[in-house]
């Protein structure tokens, strides 16, 4: 029509922004709720050098985060999903 601007040819930069902030907000709210059960493997070794042989051992340990990162990503998450989806 030619009275009427297409949407589409003129995207707001105030609505792309908002939206961005809905996504990082479910990005960080989903790791967030995964650093409390999903744990991360942690591989250490040890090893001692005896003339041209070496005697080691690789250990494993699953530790999950810190239950602060946790509280502190779904916190950061939720308010920027509120954020974003304010309009």
């Amino acid at each position: 029509m030619l009275g009427r601007p297409d949407r589409s040819d003129h995207a707001d930069p105030v609505e792309a922004t908002v939206r961005a902030l809905a996504i990082a907000g479910i990005v960080l709210l989903v790791l967030g709720i995964l650093s409390f059960v999903v744990p991360f493997p942690n591989y250490h070794h040890h090893g001692v050098d005896v003339g041209d042989a070496h005697i080691g051992v690789t250990t494993k340990h699953d530790e999950k985060m810190p239950p602060l990162v946790g509280v502190v990503l779904v916190v950061a998450g939720a308010g920027l999903l509120i954020t974003g989806t304010k309009n």
